[in-house]
């Protein structure tokens, strides 16, 4: 706007937040008074609405963090190894009805996957989350502009006249809020999630919004862009001439610089392109190109500074307070009093498989316990120190005592490509070099993040435990936890873990025994499907169930891994099965299995907890949905309220 006003003739400069001060009075054409006029008025109410958006946001987070400190759950971690109110047999309130009414209708219709050839394996919630947030979004880029169109004389040029539209105001509006997203992206991306803290969802919950927020701000940039260039290139005259001028301004280079950016970065983060060059590579230049974006953004207009500069801090603070949590975990003092940082030792099993090595991780940290159902990032040193995944601990976290004070940790991971495949090499390597003894492998933990699921495990609540593979490690923890609670006669459990060889179960061999002797607390039913072995191959039991009055009293059923049954020196371990029990050699029917859960109860609700591949996970939001109906939880038959609480981390 600075080129079309008389700067000559101005009595004085007229202040407007986020743009080009305005010359007052305006000396030019009647037109392009009137446009101008248009333009900042426009603009103003731009940052207004820009701010209305932010004051929505900060409004909802604080509704919802007062909701969650007035009406807390009750958290059953506070029931563990103390007693606890037996189950209640008589009706819940009307309030805690209708409460939980509410819920199981919500489930019902917004748990499944919508769309997933466009958005993925993603919840109706989640995308009705964004269509929500899209429509506000477009509702702000269109009002409060006069829209209409000024013929213009060009100066000193007779006969020559410029076009001028309320394409330039909206233009500038979807620039501005494409600006006013930047931050609210960087949150929506910071493992540590202020969200988080506000909300109590897991971090991860919000990975869904950055993604589909930043294809909005692509949008809006490239709308903003091509809006301009038809402006100075197309209705702005002469031409050449206007439009070879503006290009060559500072702003506009570094206009072009953001929007090449912006690009870059959008491809990147496509499946098929982080399937191509890996998800390192798309995480590490993502870091970078978004950084250099901001910068980018703020060389062509910083003036909008205000949106930026918070960005680059919550970014900055994040990657900060990740170095705080892993000082915290490592630096320790020594026994001759220096304080220095060390990484933990844990003992390395090594799980051979054609479908890529498992490796199991085991040491002992100090620090304070982790809820169940969180998760910490782990980067091998001795392998490479610019890496780090998310593992889910498969042990129960308490202390443990004697000379190795702190907390057990547990993982297991298959190994396919990338870190994970170096880190198995690295433990054959050891293991040959080792002879009997176990390897130590160098150990980093970031964390714990994620959900903690420790809420949901109260004794009136029937658990199903649905696992696949190595998903087992999100369900074993609250399978444990269950076993140090009193027992309840009318609460079921029940475990679902499919594996492709019946070798698979030495994995967690260690667990699955706790689980037994621990199992006069709990009445526990397990079924493990063996889906890459014929029933010759292998020997496994449909269900083994584990009760105070009839526990098996045979000997454990010894798999080798040729699939012949040989004595306790082999790798897997299994309870004896009830000779009337057929084996499972065949993926589990989920829709069958949960339903068959949910109509066998005695009372109360049910909380399906699930980890393993993304189709499973799809399938069984479809199946609790279908399980779930308001109308009867709140004729008080509480059977129809069943919630799913899934690791989702496997979809990153």
């Amino acid at each position: 706007m600075v080129h079309i006003q008389n700067f000559t003739d101005a009595s004085s400069l007229e202040p407007h937040w986020g743009y080009a001060d305005r010359v007052v009075p305006c000396t030019n054409d009647a037109g392009s008074c009137k446009y101008l006029d248009v333009v900042y008025h426009s603009h103003d109410l731009g940052m207004l609405y820009s701010g209305i958006f932010w004051a929505t946001i900060a409004g909802m987070l604080f509704i919802w963090t007062l909701g969650r400190r007035l009406l807390p759950s009750r958290r059953a971690d506070e029931e563990l190894l103390v007693p606890v109110r037996p189950v209640r047999s008589s009706p819940r309130g009307g309030i805690e009805r209708l409460q939980h009414a509410l819920s199981a209708s919500a489930r019902r219709y917004l748990l499944p996957d919508f769309a997933r050839p466009i958005f993925g394996r993603t919840t109706r919630l989640q995308v009705l989350s964004l269509l929500v947030l899209t429509g506000y979004l477009a509702i702000w880029s269109f009002v409060g502009i006069v829209y209409n169109k000024w013929v213009t004389p060009v100066k000193k040029m007779p006969g020559v006249y410029n076009t001028r539209t309320s394409l330039g105001p909206w233009a500038d509006r979807v620039g501005t809020l494409a600006y006013a997203l930047t931050p609210l992206s960087i949150l929506l991306s910071s493992r540590e999630s202020i969200l988080s803290l506000l909300t109590g969802l897991p971090y991860q919950s919000f990975n869904f919004l950055h993604r589909w927020l930043g294809y909005i701000i692509v949008v809006q940039s490239s709308l903003h862009t091509i809006g301009w260039t038809i402006i100075e290139v197309k209705l702005y005259q002469p031409q050449p001439t206007v439009g070879r001028d503006w290009i060559r301004q500072l702003y506009m280079i570094w206009g072009v610089v953001a929007i090449v950016l912006l690009f870059f970065l959008f491809a990147l983060s496509t499946p098929w392109a982080i399937r191509l060059t890996g998800y390192e590579f798309f995480r590490k230049s993502h870091y970078i190109l978004a950084m250099v974006y901001i910068g980018a953004c703020i060389g062509h207009w910083d003036k909008l500074s205000c949106y930026l500069i918070p960005a680059l801090i919550v970014w900055f603070m994040d990657r900060g307070a990740r170095l705080v949590r892993t000082a915290i975990l490592h630096y320790t003092v020594l026994p001759g009093g220096e304080v220095a940082f060390g990484p933990a030792k844990a003992t390395t099993a090594l799980f051979p498989d054609p479908n890529g090595d498992v490796v199991r991780l085991d040491f002992v940290h100090p620090h304070d316990a982790w809820s169940v159902g969180q998760h910490f990032y782990l980067c091998f040193p001795e392998s490479s120190i610019w890496q780090s995944h998310p593992f889910t601990p498969l042990s129960f976290p308490i202390h443990t005592d004697g000379i190795s004070c702190g907390v057990q940790h547990s993982y297991i991971f298959r190994a396919k490509s990338g870190e994970t495949k170096k880190v198995a090499q690295l433990a054959r390597t050891k293991l040959q070099q080792a002879g009997a003894d176990a390897p130590l492998t160098a150990v980093i933990l970031t964390g714990p993040y994620g959900e903690t699921i420790a809420t949901h495990l109260t004794q009136e609540v029937n658990i199903l435990c649905i696992a696949g593979g190595t998903g087992i490690t999100y369900v074993l923890p609250v399978l444990l936890g269950l076993a140090y609670q009193p027992r309840s006669v009318k609460r079921k459990i029940s475990l679902v873990w499919a594996v492709r060889q019946i070798a698979d179960i030495a994995w967690v061999q260690p667990e699955l025994d706790r689980i037994r002797q621990l199992a006069k607390s709990i009445d526990l039913t397990i079924r493990v499907f063996v889906t890459r072995e014929t029933e010759a191959q292998s020997t496994m039991c449909e269900k083994t169930r584990y009760t105070d009055e009839s526990k098996s009293t045979s000997e454990p059923v010894v798999i080798s891994e040729s699939g012949e049954t040989s004595d306790s020196s082999s790798k897997t371990a299994l309870p004896a099965s009830d000779p009337r029990e057929q084996p499972i050699h065949r993926h589990p029917d989920l829709n069958v299995l949960v339903k068959e859960f949910v109509n066998d109860t005695i009372c109360g609700r049910t909380s399906v907890y699930a980890s393993g591949p993304g189709r499973m996970i799809s399938e069984l939001r479809s199946i609790v949905a279908q399980c779930n109906d308001g109308s009867k939880v709140w004729k008080a038959e509480e059977r129809y309220d069943v919630s799913l609480v899934c690791d989702d981390r496997l979809e990153w």
